[in-house]
C-alpha cells in the first residue's frame, strides 16, 4: 500500500531520511541507506490484485504487533538511492519472518517489489507506528478494517491467538467481494481457534462476484457496529483503511455512541 507524505508513516520516512524525503510518483528516494539487512524468501497471492512478500527477519528485529516497518530497494532506475514504502507488518513478533501485503498497483515500486527473485537483498528501516493493541484486558478491542487496512490487525490477531489471550477481539472487515478479502480463510479459522476472537465479515459488492457468501452484506455504519458489539459496553476501536473509509467510520462509531478518545484509526492512502 502507499502511504501519501502527509501521513504518520511517511513523516517518519521524512524523519529517517531528512535529505531525501521526496514523494516522486509514488515512491521515496533515500539519500542514505539504512536500517538492516534482510532477503526475500517468497511471495504469495492473497487476494485479487494483493500480494505478500515473506522476508528473512534480521537478528535482532523486534516489534510490537500492529507496527510498521519503511521497505528499503534498491532504485529501479539504477540510482544510487533506495527506494522505499512503509507497510504494516502482517506477521506476528512471534513468527521468524517479516511479512508485509500489499494491493498491485502500477507504480516504480510496485513494479520492482513484484520484480524481486527469491532471495533479493532488500532493508528494513523500522519499526515504528502506535497502532497497537492496549494494555487493559477487561476492554474489547474492535478491530474495524478495509481491503488491505487488515494488515495491522491481522498481527495483532495472529499474536493474541498464540498467546492465548483473555482479550475480547471483534473484528469488522468489510470487502466489496470474498475475492477482495486478503486472509479472509485465516481469518475464518481464528474464529475457531481462538475463542475470545470475533470475526464480523461483510462484502458489499456481491453483485460483482463469482463466489457464494452467506454472510453480511452491509455498509459498516452505526448499526452495523451496535449490532456487531452487542454486550461490550466499553471497547477500543480501531480503524484502517482508504481516508474516506476511516472517516466514515469514525462517524459511524461516534453515533454509536463511541467515544473518540477510545478510536484509534489509521489512513492508508493510494492503495
Amino acid at each position: 500500500m502507499n502511504y501519501k507524505v502527509a501521513g504518520e508513516r511517511e513523516r517518519r520516512a521524512c524523519e529517517i531520511h531528512p535529505m531525501g524525503c521526496e514523494d516522486r510518483g509514488g515512491r521515496i528516494l533515500s539519500e542514505t541507506v539504512i536500517g538492516q539487512e534482510t532477503r526475500l524468501r517468497g511471495r504469495e497471492e492473497i487476494a485479487e490484485g494483493a500480494m505478500a512478500y515473506h522476508f528473512e527477519k534480521p537478528a535482532g528485529f523486534a516489534f510490537k504487533a500492529g507496527q510498521a516497518v519503511e521497505l528499503l530497494l534498491p532504485d529501479p532506475a539504477g540510482g544510487a538511492n533506495p527506494i522505499g514504502h512503509a507497510f504494516s507488518i502482517v506477521s506476528a513478533p512471534s513468527e521468524d519472518e517479516i511479512v508485509i501485503a500489499t494491493r498491485m498497483r502500477d507504480s516504480a515500486y510496485k513494479r520492482a517489489l513484484k520484480a524481486m527473485p527469491k532471495g533479493a537483498g532488500a532493508r528494513l528501516d523500522g519499526p515504528f507506528g502506535s497502532l497497537t493493541l492496549h494494555n487493559h484486558r477487561s476492554r474489547a478491542a474492535v478491530f474495524i478494517a478495509g481491503g488491505i487496512g487488515i494488515t495491522p490487525f491481522m498481527s495483532m490477531i495472529r499474536q493474541a491467538t498464540r498467546d492465548h489471550l483473555a482479550q475480547e477481539i471483534v473484528l469488522l472487515y468489510s470487502n466489496r467481494r470474498p475475492e477482495d478479502a486478503a486472509f479472509l480463510a485465516e481469518l475464518e479459522a481464528a474464529r475457531h481457534a481462538n475463542p475470545h476472537f470475533r470475526l464480523v465479515a461483510t462484502m458489499t459488492g456481491m453483485a460483482k462476484s463469482a463466489r457464494p457468501w452467506d454472510g453480511e452484506r452491509r455498509m459498516i455504519d452505526a448499526q452495523f457496529v451496535r449490532d456487531a458489539l452487542g454486550v461490550f459496553a466499553d471497547p477500543v476501536s480501531y480503524v484502517a483503511g482508504p481516508p474516506a473509509m476511516v472517516e466514515a467510520i469514525r462517524k459511524s462509531l461516534a453515533e454509536a455512541g463511541i467515544d473518540d478518545d477510545d478510536i484509534r484509526s489509521e489512513d492508508f492512502y493510494g492503495y
